[in-house]
């Protein structure tokens, strides 16, 4: 039982924490997709911040995290297309063998195949003939890749030009200042040319914003071209130290809708509500979930403690924790061998309660029935001592012995009443007393029956004893079952004539032994039969002259009862009387070594 118990208690446990385990991943993957969900959303609003800036490296950046390169077969979102065509970039990646494998937007005249020192050269000078190109190196999983982003750098070109045809020593001589003023105002742009100090020394075409060029001005321009409203292209000769530079305004000057810090601020708040609001929804679900079968026990704990076990849970609760198919709800199915536990200690404390009322009235039963069958010898007893303490009479010895012995058999008829009762209450109370053992019937009843005929007392009643040809054995405990032999011997002794035959017989059928009781006394009728194993029966004499309490029978019947058996009476008036007893039998030892032999 205690092993069952524990069994249950961690059968239980392991379902708890099951349970609240998978609660708590299912709550963790919840945030957890969300988070990635929140995250690959920044990155994506990232990306396009990125792209905003027109910054080749940042654009690069975010371009290569979203590349899947496998050998030579390469897979980029399809927007990519549209927003490198728009941004006026193309898109080359390389192998480790200087192969094209995937192209975007590039132009006739950029490359298919490249050495390494061309390579090398593109990635230290950032130019590809007439284009400005930003590499990026990459290695993953043991592939090696080169992206080369390019754009056309027109100004750049014709800046160059424009320094062959009209530079000297650096400077625009005067001859031409006219001419290439003319030109750069044609493009709408300006043409700073700064001295080796950075001084600003020529200016042409429409007027340059600066006078002057603060230290960080050009870095700013080139490494953040989304605060600058101008695009620079230059170039400069180490021979005069002199720089050109191109300046036009930007195509596209219109400020970003949502900027990344609002964007990040927008997208964490709504991961803290949407968190907060499923920790709220998850802490209201398990206090649904987990509060009201709490609830339920308690209401069922103040039923216990008045005392209503037979209904803990009543019909409407019932109806809540067992669905019309009588199996339990979802809502209840987790705690289904605690509701069956508690339903099954309140069954027990019933039980309990019931037989203890059982008690109680057995025990008053028992003193009503000491009290009333000792009423009479005790107050034989009694008369015989106040007599004889008298001192009034002068008995003689023949006299004194008769007294004696009426006190001896009316004192022997009180222990044996007392002997009675106490097993009666024993049986009744269904105390388990001695455990029953196999018990060999051949030898058993004839060592019974032996005992009555080597009785002297006992010269007019005939014995016999019929056994089974076989070993037949039962489990029972041997002093109840002599109790039981000795009821019903000493009851046929009892009430029948002198030269009564008593037989008793013992017989096997089938998976039953049988032991029997007859004679062929008087017999006794229909009503007679009916009460014979009631309680202080004792037939139509209710002579205290009549040995015995009327327990005998009734003895007899609990005794068989507590051996699983069964017993019946068959009688006439005039015809005698046979008492039948039927016992599950035990496997005889042959069979059961024959048996084992098979298996």
């Amino acid at each position: 039982m205690k092993k069952q118990a524990k069994m249950k208690r961690s059968r239980i446990a392991r379902r708890l924490g099951f349970h609240f385990t998978l609660q708590f991943f299912t709550l963790w993957l919840l945030v957890l997709a969300i988070v990635l969900i929140s995250l690959f959303t920044m990155m994506y609003y990232i990306g396009n911040e990125q792209l905003k800036t027109d910054l080749p490296s940042e654009v690069l950046d975010s371009l290569s995290m979203e590349a899947i390169i496998e050998g030579d077969s390469v897979e980029l979102p399809s927007f990519w297309q549209d927003q490198l065509e728009q941004k006026g970039y193309w898109l080359q990646i390389v192998n480790e063998n200087g192969r094209e494998v995937y192209d975007l937007n590039v132009p006739e005249g950029v490359p298919k195949q490249y050495a390494a020192s061309d390579l090398l050269r593109i990635s230290d000078t950032g130019r590809l003939s007439e284009y400005n190109v930003t590499t990026l190196y990459e290695e993953i999983f043991g592939s090696r890749n080169l992206y080369l982003l390019g754009r056309k750098d027109a100004d750049g070109s014709r800046l160059e030009a424009w320094y062959e045809l009209y530079s000297e020593n650096g400077r625009v001589p005067d001859s031409a200042a006219a001419t290439l003023d003319d030109k750069v105002k044609s493009i709408g742009a300006s043409l700073v040319i700064l001295d080796e100090a950075g001084r600003v020394a020529q200016n042409f075409g429409l007027p340059s914003n600066y006078a002057t060029y603060g230290a960080l001005a050009l870095i700013e321009m080139r490494q953040q071209p989304a605060k600058s409203k101008m695009e620079v292209s230059y170039h400069y000769d180490p021979a005069s130290e002199y720089t050109w530079l191109i300046e036009r305004p930007r195509a596209s000057e219109q400020p970003t809708n949502q900027p990344i810090l609002r964007t990040l601020l927008i997208i964490l708040a709504i991961v803290g509500i949407a968190i907060l609001l499923l920790s709220l929804a998850l802490a209201v679900w398990h206090g649904y979930r987990y509060g009201g079968p709490l609830l339920l026990f308690m209401r069922g704990f103040e039923r216990m403690g008045r005392g209503e076990y037979e209904q803990v849970f009543t019909e409407k609760e019932r109806r809540k924790i067992f669905g019309k198919n009588g199996r339990f709800r979802a809502r209840y199915k987790l705690y289904h061998e605690v509701i069956a536990g508690f339903s099954e200690m309140a069954d027990k404390l019933a039980r309990a309660r019931n037989e203890r009322l059982r008690l109680e009235q057995s025990r008053e039963e028992w003193m009503t029935g000491i009290s009333h069958d000792l009423r009479t010898p005790l107050t034989t007893v009694q008369g015989y001592g106040h007599l004889l303490e008298s001192g009034q009479f002068s008995w003689s010895e023949k006299e004194l012995r008769e007294v004696g012995g009426t006190i001896r058999e009316k004192s022997t008829y009180m222990l044996e009443l007392l002997q009675d009762f106490s097993l009666t209450f024993e049986l009744k109370n269904h105390t388990p007393g001695e455990k029953l053992e196999p018990l060999e019937l051949n030898e058993f009843v004839r060592r019974a029956v032996l005992r009555y005929v080597n009785d002297v007392t006992l010269q007019n009643v005939v014995f016999d004893f019929e056994e089974s040809p076989a070993s037949l054995r039962i489990l029972a405990n041997p002093k109840w079952f002599q109790r039981l032999l000795d009821n019903l011997i000493s009851n046929a002794v009892k009430h029948n004539p002198p030269g009564t035959e008593i037989v008793l017989s013992v017989m096997h059928e089938g998976e039953f032994a049988f032991i029997t009781v007859r004679d062929n006394g008087v017999g006794m009728d229909a009503e007679t039969q009916s009460r014979l194993f009631d309680r202080y029966y004792r037939g139509t004499n209710t002579d205290e002259g009549m040995d015995g309490a009327g327990l005998g029978m009734s003895i007899a019947y609990a005794v068989v009862a507590a051996h699983k058996g069964t017993i019946t009476v068959e009688s006439g008036v005039g015809e005698g009387t046979m008492i039948k007893l039927t016992f599950p039998a035990l496997p005889s030892p042959a069979s059961e070594r024959e048996t084992g032999s098979h298996l």
